[in-house]
């Protein structure tokens, strides 16, 4: 049997066929565990909203809020207790990280404080833009701790930038991104609080 010439359609034709078996198998094995993904994402969010929020008995129907000037919305969701709104959990997000993309669940009380965060989601560096998970939560640094505040008595931007709060060292980038989605958060809870009150008193 002759041997088959090796000719450029040749090469484009295998790499075709190669590259078409790779994407078959990725999308078989997407279909496979989507279903597995979403869940584990869905269960992620609800210990978020529970970790960042005061004690409740009733979760409300969450709220999609856009943010002015922007095509952006935020998702929210009021949290009860005995009919009473105790707080909100604003599922937030921002593009600028050092890797782009960071989603962040916060946690409003009803003084309008900040109760408490959690990372959902980002690809910052290992050791240093990761740090911002406990960095801006440290009760020992009032200058790194956001627990309690609001950007209406601190300003939510990086000493650096002239702000209230001291960046995660050797990433200023990632501590301005994660800034930037609670401001986001606080622009949406300000949006809505109206809206808020009005269901907790019709409960």
């Amino acid at each position: 049997m002759a041997k088959r010439e090796s000719t450029f359609i040749n090469m484009v034709l295998t790499l075709f066929v190669v590259t078409f078996i790779v994407a078959v198998v990725l999308g078989f094995v997407y279909d496979l565990t989507k279903d597995a993904i979403e869940e584990a994402k869905m269960k992620a969010q609800s210990e978020a909203i529970e970790k960042v929020l005061p004690e409740f008995d009733e979760l409300g129907e969450s709220i999609k809020v856009a943010l002015p000037a922007t095509d952006d919305s935020l998702e929210i969701f009021p949290a009860y207790k005995a009919g009473e709104l105790v707080g909100v959990a604003i599922k937030t997000f921002t593009n600028n990280g050092f890797s782009g993309f960071i989603s962040v669940m916060a946690g409003i009380d009803n003084t309008g404080n900040l109760f408490g965060y959690e990372v959902l989601e980002h690809a910052e560096t290992p050791g240093l833009g990761s740090k911002m998970n406990e960095w801006f939560r440290n009760a020992e640094k009032p200058t790194q701790n956001i627990i309690g505040k609001n950007p209406e008595t601190h300003q939510f931007e990086v000493t650096k930038d002239g702000g209230d709060i001291d960046a995660i060292t050797a990433s200023t980038i990632t501590s301005r991104a994660f800034l930037d989605a609670l401001t986001r958060a606080f622009e949406a809870y300000n949006n809505t609080n109206q809206q808020l009150e009005t269901k907790k008193t019709s409960l």
